[in-house]
């Protein structure tokens, strides 16, 4: 580890290269997190199937190429196809848990994760799978920086589907219904607001917004379906970081975290990059806790 920390002073280039990467990485991770983050505000719902619903993604994503289909062409139908599985799975189950306390919803998305993990073991095997988009990679400063073109395009694909997004919650009926029912879901109701019809599309489209993450994931890095784990622990503590309704908020932490899980794993080995991301959600917890108690305190 010592040895890894010196190549890093000794040659900032190779720092620059592992942040830019942890960049591009990191805009997905934020798009997923806002996608949580919606799902938390308006349905006051902790959403454990998130990186489920980014590895379903990117198996359209992998079906898709088998098939001779361009895998970018995933992005697209990953989100259409994920919409219905979160529409079909609020009207199942999540609908029993809307207004109940968030335990309740940990359990029950949980459950459902699991069955999706099985799932996929069944369907598409336990070997780890890509899609090849067939991009090349650009390479910067006489080589010694190197950015996979699909990672660039995975970042831009990110930012409008973020844009696309604030714009929809902004504009459309649909949109200000949904940022309505988060801010007070009964006095939505009053107003005439089918808050039931909200929340299904609410639970939809982050189930879509996760589908396109996922396709991009499929093309960008690997997946096999046990990886979805990461993604939900990711996404979560952006959010708690970030905090409810703050976009910017969960731009930055989702670009800040790409980065630093990107230099941690090349100083601690990529055997250990998904312990750092495990104890860095530990840290994120006791700091948001002791930052309560603080405010807590004050109040008295």
């Amino acid at each position: 580890m010592l040895d890894n920390i010196q190549i890093l002073v000794q040659a900032p280039v190779i720092t620059l290269d592992l942040v830019l990467n942890g960049l591009l990485i990191g805009a997905i991770f934020a798009l997923a997190a806002y996608g949580m983050a919606l799902v938390w505000g308006v349905m006051n719902i902790i959403n454990i199937t998130q990186g489920e619903f980014v590895i379903l993604g990117g198996y359209v994503a992998v079906v898709m190429g088998m098939y001779g289909l361009p895998p970018l062409l995933g992005v697209p139908v990953a989100a259409i196809l994920l919409f219905v599985l979160g529409w079909a799975l609020y009207h199942t189950v999540i609908f029993r848990i809307v207004d109940r306390d968030l335990f309740t919803s940990v359990l029950a998305t949980f459950g459902i994760s699991i069955v999706l993990q099985q799932l996929m073991n069944t369907v598409f095997g336990g070997d780890v799978q890509i899609a090849d988009a067939g991009l090349g990679t650009v390479l910067l400063m006489d080589g010694l920086v190197a950015l996979a073109e699909i990672k660039l395009l995975a970042f831009a694909l990110a930012a409008v589907l973020g844009a696309t997004l604030v714009v929809f919650l902004k504009r459309s009926r649909l949109g200000q219904a949904i940022r309505a029912t988060a801010q007070n879901a009964r006095a939505a109701r009053v107003l005439g607001i089918d808050t039931d019809r909200v929340y299904a599309a609410t639970y939809g489209l982050n189930a879509a917004i996760c589908g396109a993450c996922g396709a991009l994931v499929a093309m960008a890095y690997t997946i096999h379906p046990y990886l979805g784990l990461p993604y939900t622990i990711r996404s979560f503590m952006i959010v708690v970081v970030a905090g409810l309704g703050n976009l910017a908020g969960v731009i930055i932490a989702g670009l800040g975290l790409g980065a630093a899980e990107n230099v941690a794993g090349f100083v601690l080995g990529t055997q250990f990059q998904l312990a750092f991301v495990f104890l860095l959600l530990v840290v994120v917890l006791v700091w948001r806790n002791w930052r309560l108690a603080r405010r807590r305190e004050y109040l008295k």
